[in-house]
């Protein structure tokens, strides 16, 4: 298992269109995907629990990768959500 904790910083936060985005891209590891916010766990590969987290700009988020593949899943994730998720 590996994490890492993230500042989203894109302005609206995980809204339908970059939720989207990181559900695709975490969809295609085959390890367990999960975004840790306000002491609940979100996972990381459904566009409805990530909406349904609202996650807005600003909070502090744990990606949380569990499998085969979790360093890749966690390096794409961090990229993801440095990069501003598309935005």
């Amino acid at each position: 298992m590996v994490s890492k904790k993230l500042t989203l910083t894109n302005p609206q936060g995980f809204h339908m269109r970059p939720a989207s985005l990181f559900a695709s891209a975490m969809g295609k590891y085959s390890c367990d995907v999960t975004i840790k916010f306000n002491g609940n766990d979100h996972n990381a590969k459904s566009l409805l629990n990530i909406i349904a987290a609202c996650i807005k700009c600003g909070s502090e988020i744990e990606i949380v990768c569990d499998g085969a593949d979790e360093n890749e899943a966690l390096a794409e994730a961090v990229q993801l959500i440095e990069s501003g998720l598309g935005e």
